[in-house]
């Protein structure tokens, strides 16, 4: 069996006209994961574009072991096109996962907690970890004001103590089975949206 090819084949002639358009790609065939509104773009035209309609939130992710599932998190925030990704420890992470949408990202790296803490009190943004430590709130409970930055923890070991000191609060996502926690980069697709419903769909 044949698997179908991903994404379009060379754009007929005569080619659409903008500097928004990669020659190459034109020429060739887009076979990019991306929206169709973005089919033939170069990828500096996208990023570009999604700077101009970014949703004020952070998010972060402690890499004291160099974390797989960073690239899941990034793909992530390039699905809810955030305005910033901040990882703080490694400045190495496997790009694997996030399946090239690094590229339309902003992503900042702190060697320490102190570093990244010092940042976000500078741009007035709150720090709400996410984990299931004792003291947490029950996401269905918690409120997620805008401008905030979420940070997780690495996969097994969590947040650090100091991020835990740094946080205003903690958010736990409830949980029905027997496992002690539920994979990271999901726990971000599912905050993320939680907080899209709070503060723009409902809005």
């Amino acid at each position: 069996m044949v698997e179908p090819e991903v994404g379009v084949g060379p754009h007929p002639k005569p080619w659409p006209i903008g500097n928004q358009y990669d020659p190459d790609l034109l020429e060739h065939g887009d076979r990019r994961n991306v929206i169709d509104r973005y089919r033939y773009w170069t990828v500096e035209a996208i990023k570009a574009d999604l700077d101009t309609c970014r949703l004020d939130l952070h998010i972060a992710i402690e890499n004291w072991q160099h974390d797989m599932n960073i690239g899941t998190i990034v793909r992530n925030a390039n699905a809810f096109n955030l305005a910033a990704v901040h990882i703080i420890g490694r400045r190495h992470w496997n790009r694997r996962g996030a399946m090239v949408t690094d590229r339309y990202l902003t992503i900042d790296h702190f060697a320490t907690v102190a570093e990244f803490t010092e940042a976000m009190i500078r741009d007035n943004r709150e720090i709400i970890a996410v984990d299931n430590l004792p003291g947490s709130v029950s996401l269905s409970k918690a409120t997620l004001p805008k401008k905030i930055v979420l940070v997780f923890g690495g996969e097994g070991p969590g947040l650090s103590p100091e991020m835990v000191a740094a946080s205003s609060k903690m958010v736990a996502i409830e949980q029905f089975g027997s496992t002690r926690s539920v994979n990271v980069g999901v726990a971000s697709g599912i905050i993320l949206y939680e907080w899209m419903r709070q503060n723009i769909l409902t809005s």
